[in-house]
């Protein structure tokens, strides 16, 4: 659905009164007043399926696969400007507690979304996003699955600050338990 590349749509460089103009243009698009239509979030629930069923590498184990497996998209539309961000939550993962971004805040506030939901969510991403940078810095090359071989899921666990041991293991369930709140969340308001 085109509207959907749309909700990532910022100023990165060049004119900012200009792309300030076209984020403004564009926002009826991104965030209909009237919500979106029902159309559209069964289209939204189809190409989610079809990349669940066809993006992940053939034998690839899609529990393990941090971009695609378990977890997902939110569906609550957003009538409120705050709630309307086209970025992600960021935060030094060894400073902080998992946070909520400041659309899921807004989102929090507004009543769309339980304040144990975002965290969740936001946890599960950070998590992920954590494993496949660490994935790219043992591996050489990016990767979205948890790697098969043993001495690597070790090494990204231990870049990730897991004690030696069975921190492979420690890893996987960390990120299997991760996966799974965020998917529980994400089935119940994305699929009501």
């Amino acid at each position: 659905m085109e509207a959907q590349a749309l909700l990532r749509a910022e100023t990165a460089a060049g004119d900012e009164d200009l792309g300030g103009r076209f984020t403004r243009m564009i926002a009826e698009f991104r965030y209909p007043l009237d919500g979106i239509s029902p159309a559209a979030v069964r289209e939204i629930r189809r190409i989610k399926a079809r990349m669940e069923a066809e993006r992940i590498p053939r034998g690839a184990d899609r529990a393990r696969h941090v971009k695609l497996g378990p977890g997902g998209p939110v569906r609550r539309g957003v009538d409120r400007a705050a709630c309307s961000s086209s970025s992600t939550p960021t935060r030094c993962p060894r400073c902080a507690p998992p946070a909520p971004g400041a659309a899921m805040a807004a989102a929090v506030q507004a009543g769309l979304l339980a304040a144990g939901d975002a965290v969740q969510l936001t946890a599960a991403w950070e998590l992920a996003a954590r494993i496949r940078n660490a994935i790219v810095l043992v591996g050489g090359r990016p990767g979205d699955t948890l790697p098969a071989k043993h001495s690597e899921l070790t090494a990204v666990a231990r870049l990730l600050g897991y004690p030696p041991g069975d921190a492979a293991q420690a890893l996987e369930q960390d990120y299997r338990r991760a996966a799974r709140h965020a998917r529980a969340v994400m089935e119940r308001l994305f699929y009501d």
